[in-house]
């Protein structure tokens, strides 16, 4: 069953926080029909002239808060560079100022990740299958690990006319045991070559990610759920509009979903720790290792 979205007054009382994370949890979207926040119109016009480099592995244009970088967009002035800077630089804070005040029990030890831009229309883009956003999937970081902790998304349709189409599909809990290979989940709880070298190279004291026998299965099964025909034509589905100016916010390892049409969202991502939700056992970890018997962290 696709659960439905939550249209969400921004109220930060305790008992309606839990009620926010329970949503969000269980794989539901918390769903608002104007921007709780506000992004000035001279950052919204800069975003709205921005393309993006035709490199093929910048697949949007992306904002790393920690160093203020943004990279894989086409290059202008460098007095364009930083109006980007400047206009991805203040979404990213007020998109995270915002998200802590309304769920204080995850930022009080979330990790505060990427944010991106994505300025292409999604319709028709022409991109590798496993990069593909208009196929259902989970989502997983090929360089980035969670070991286990959540992957938790705000996004923002700052597109002046047009509504950003979503397609859901079942979440984390309904597809795993179904559509999930016994050998893509054994296969993940054996070290392979480059993980052991990454291990090496991380005991060696360089600055590398080590991916755990989660990271491993997530990532693998966010490629097989895109080169899956029947999980693509099977899922139970549900299309979802999310207007001019909404935002919205979801776990997306925990939610399936694609992207039919659109340009022009904004996007931050939290990873939220696990001591701090408030169903833990409806983690993707915790689903994972009830299938696996077994550890995966």
């Amino acid at each position: 069953m696709v659960l439905p979205l939550v249209e969400t007054v921004a109220d930060p009382s305790p008992a309606r926080e839990i009620d926010y994370c329970r949503a969000l949890e269980e794989g539901r979207i918390l769903f608002f029909p104007g921007s709780p926040f506000e992004l000035p119109e001279a950052e919204r016009a800069v975003l709205l002239a921005q393309r993006q480099s035709g490199a093929g592995y910048h697949k949007n244009i992306a904002y790393r808060p920690a160093q203020d970088r943004v990279t894989g967009f086409a290059r202008g002035t460098s007095a364009d560079a930083e109006r980007l800077r400047g206009a991805l630089r203040l979404y990213s804070r007020r998109a995270t100022e915002f998200a802590a005040w309304l769920l204080p029990r995850y930022a009080r030890s979330w990790r505060v990740d990427l944010a991106s831009f994505r300025p292409e229309e999604e319709e028709g883009r022409e991109l590798p299958r496993r990069s593909r956003n208009d196929l259902l999937h989970v989502d997983a970081f090929p360089t980035r690990p969670t070991r286990g902790d959540r992957i938790l998304r705000l996004f923002t349709n700052v597109n002046p006319a047009e509504a950003r189409v979503w397609l859901t599909g079942g979440t984390f809990e309904q597809i795993a045991p179904r559509f999930a290979p016994p050998a893509l989940v054994e296969r993940a709880r054996r070290d392979g070559l480059a993980d052991r070298l990454r291990r090496l190279a991380r005991w060696a004291g360089l600055d590398v990610s080590v991916r755990s026998p989660y990271d491993r299965f997530m990532l693998s099964f966010h490629h097989h759920l895109k080169e899956s025909a029947e999980f693509q034509r099977s899922v139970e589905k549900r299309q979802v509009e999310f207007p001019a100016g909404s935002t919205w916010m979801v776990f997306t390892d925990m939610v399936s979903h694609a992207v039919l049409r659109g340009r022009y969202a904004l996007e931050q991502t939290f990873l939220v720790a696990r001591a701090t939700l408030v169903l833990p056992d409806k983690a993707p970890i915790a689903i994972l290792e009830r299938i696996a018997q077994g550890p995966m962290s």
